[in-house]
């Protein structure tokens, strides 16, 4: 698999139960760094609420989670909003639910359905995309062979993310995993190319 979802657009949802108002966030997020940012201005623009509960998802396979309860019960916050990215299977995420209490207690079934309804209407107001896990390889070669590399360039129609056309070439090429090893082989029998660096694309 070299593909994975996420969200394109932030959204925002909102869930009503027994007097108590649930407003959802959702954000794309491509590192931890970007939680606290987020987390701290929705706190100080809904200053008024009881509880700020999250979770996010971050990495092509989800590897990295976490989930914060901010003083509802243990699980009955965070892990029903990580529930909704695992269910709609999306990374790189970010979801706050700010909870406003109308005075009844819900129980903790009734918690575990409110974060995860309103969780659910956040995901749904985004737009889901699909996106390739790619890698990049940087090549070098005299110009009397760019022809055999445009070749290679036009048959696999890899993305030029960078390019210096000189005497001495340089070019770094980027592409989908599965795709990827055969771009390589057939960069590699072009004799003079010279493949520097290879990285998987974050």
């Amino acid at each position: 698999m070299d593909t994975y979802k996420t969200i394109e657009t932030n959204g925002e949802g909102t869930y009503k139960e027994k007097g108590s108002k649930f407003l959802s966030f959702a954000y794309h997020i491509e590192h931890e760094s970007e939680v606290k940012e987020i987390v701290e201005r929705l706190k100080k623009q809904f200053y008024d609420a009881r509880h700020h509960c999250y979770a996010w998802r971050i990495g092509y396979k989800g590897e990295a989670t976490r989930t914060v309860d901010d003083g509802e019960p243990s699980s009955t916050a965070g892990r029903p909003i990580l529930g909704q990215m695992l269910s709609y299977n999306v990374t790189n995420i970010l979801i706050v639910v700010v909870r406003y209490f109308g005075g009844t207690k819900l129980g903790v079934s009734g918690l575990i359905q409110a974060y995860k309804d309103a969780a659910q209407d956040a995901i749904n107001n985004s737009e889901i995309v699909e996106r390739t896990i790619d890698s990049s390889v940087t090549i070098r070669f005299e110009y009397v062979l760019m022809n055999s590399v445009m070749g290679i360039i036009k048959d696999l129609s890899p993305n030029i993310l960078e390019q210096q056309f000189d005497n001495d070439c340089k070019m770094i090429l980027s592409i989908r995993n599965s795709e990827f090893e055969r771009l390589v082989a057939k960069l590699d029998k072009v004799i003079g190319v010279e493949i520097d660096a290879i990285s998987l694309i974050k």
